[in-house]
């Protein structure tokens, strides 16, 4: 009882802290450009721990432990995928994207971007990404507040439904303050605390065991094929499709609506590669520490987990192993994971439809006033969606965010890539390439067995760049005049 009111305590804590931030940030807002975008004006650091821990979510500290909880060696794939696809995406296109988005336009959200690029006056491109956005960000956000239910029902003993209402009412709170500052501020500081725990709980299990020899070696004792990355779990040798669909993970980071906002965010194209070093380095020791959090929870535990309750590997381990303070601060970095990608989840739905849908169909004249208004509205309503969706204890966090992963690096990835680096593309290319990417993949996750296996995102991808390129090329070349002025 001691233990859960000194954990408590430190969460009250955590989110006092966090809705200051998100009041201060309440009357710096002035218009819908730093309500959605913070004016542009952030700097490497905070780019770097925002996009992070906006990206990474409560699967970090659930889901992939939970993950390699179960499968041992083989869920290193995934975390090689998403760090391949950190890289490249921080690489090549957050420079290009900040450059282009500014130079079009000012262009504040993703389908604004879109419209002015291949300058489309039937907004066609602003409907269609509207609605993979809203489509896809419900389950996202679903898995968050999944993630905070898990939480709160293994810390405080509260039911599963009133521990997701808690979670989720934390989220929108700050979201509805404070717009996109209050959200890269808080992201800043989840992302250190993140960072922490993922650094240290892995280690303090290993040292629990007397070891790292002893924690490979109950690994063993439970099944040997935990130890060998290119083997199941049930002995046989890992196909090929597997190896594709664990590594196409990397391809999902180049449509994430949240985490390219961070891009055009930045104060400046010249401060990104300073803030891709610093966004690498805390995903690797994130992703590895997760992955260890896994491996370590199988020696270091007693009771062994089972289905739904896997992911709860890294709560149960904190729990056992730690004073109720230092425990009270590593599991509100699971809260900090959650609020972090949920809250960039609902800002970047409530400019869907307040900027896409509100703004040109419903009241073209509105005042910034009152456009942020319905932006924090949005925020609600998608919110009691999301909860609604959250409702099954069952659900597995990493399942639903493959989902939602999987589908935007579909629709956007390829036409985000295309649109930085090919002139020839074109409004019908582009509207094809984000239809066919978002169709397929919701259409692939319905069939099973054989090929139908391999992961959504794989041939969404695919079949949407051979759209994009299909369709660019039977429609009428686009006005150079414009693009002349920025570098392909």
């Amino acid at each position: 009882m001691q233990s859960n009111l000194t954990i408590g305590a430190t969460f009250f804590v955590y989110l006092a802290g966090m809705l200051a931030i998100g009041i201060i940030a309440y009357y710096r807002t002035g218009d819908l450009s730093d309500y959605l975008l913070g004016g542009r004006k952030l700097n490497s650091f905070t780019t770097a721990l925002s996009a992070g821990a906006s990206d990474m979510s409560g699967w970090l500290l659930l889901g992939l432990p939970g993950y390699a909880y179960v499968k041992g060696y083989e869920a290193g794939w995934i975390a090689l995928g998403l760090l391949i696809g950190t890289y490249l995406n921080w690489r090549f296109i957050a420079e290009k994207l900040r450059i282009f988005t500014a130079a079009l336009g000012d262009s504040i959200t993703l389908s604004e971007y879109f419209e002015n690029r291949f300058k489309d006056q039937t907004r066609i491109l602003r409907i269609a990404t509207a609605f993979f956005i809203l489509a896809f960000f419900l389950f996202y956000t679903s898995s968050g507040l999944v993630a905070g239910g898990k939480l709160f029902e293994s810390v405080f003993g509260l039911p599963y439904i009133w521990a997701v209402l808690l979670g989720a009412l934390a989220i929108i709170i700050y979201t509805f303050l404070g717009g996109f500052m209050a959200v890269c501020w808080t992201d800043c500081i989840q992302g250190l605390l993140m960072f922490l725990a993922l650094a240290l709980v892995p280690i303090i299990a290993v040292v629990s065991q007397g070891g790292w020899g002893n924690a490979t070696e109950a690994m063993r004792s439970v099944n040997p094929s935990l130890l060998d990355p290119l083997k199941s779990i049930d002995g046989g040798t890992i196909s090929a499709l597997s190896i594709i669909s664990l590594m196409a993970w990397g391809l999902g980071y180049f449509g994430q609506p949240h985490i390219l906002a961070r891009f055009m965010a930045i104060r400046s194209p010249d401060e990104v590669p300073q803030a891709r070093m610093i966004a690498m380095w805390w995903v690797f020791i994130g992703m590895v520490g997760a992955l260890f959090v896994g491996f370590t929870g199988i020696g270091a535990l007693d009771t062994p987990l089972t289905g739904a309750d896997t992911e709860k590997v890294f709560i149960i381990l904190v729990q056992s192993l730690l004073h109720p303070i230092p425990a009270g601060i590593c599991l509100a970095a699971i809260l900090a994971a959650i609020m972090s990608t949920a809250d960039s989840q609902l800002l970047v739905s409530s400019s869907a439809l307040t900027e896409d849908i509100y703004k040109p169909f419903i009241r073209k004249d509105a005042s910034q006033k009152e456009l942020i208004w319905v932006g924090r509205i949005t925020v609600v309503i998608i919110a009691i969606i999301a909860f609604l969706l959250a409702m099954n204890p069952d659900n597995k966090v990493l399942d639903l965010v493959a989902f939602a992963w999987g589908g935007f690096g579909a629709a956007f990835g390829p036409t985000i890539i295309l649109s930085l680096f090919w002139k020839r593309m074109t409004r019908n290319g582009a509207f094809a390439g984000i239809v066919v990417g978002g169709l397929t993949v919701v259409i692939w996750k319905q069939l099973n067995g054989g090929f139908f296996e391999l992961y959504e995102i794989v041939p969404g991808f695919v079949l949407s760049l051979i759209a994009i390129v299909v369709a660019s090329l039977l429609s009428k070349p686009p006005d150079m005049e414009e693009l002349k002025k920025i570098e392909f």
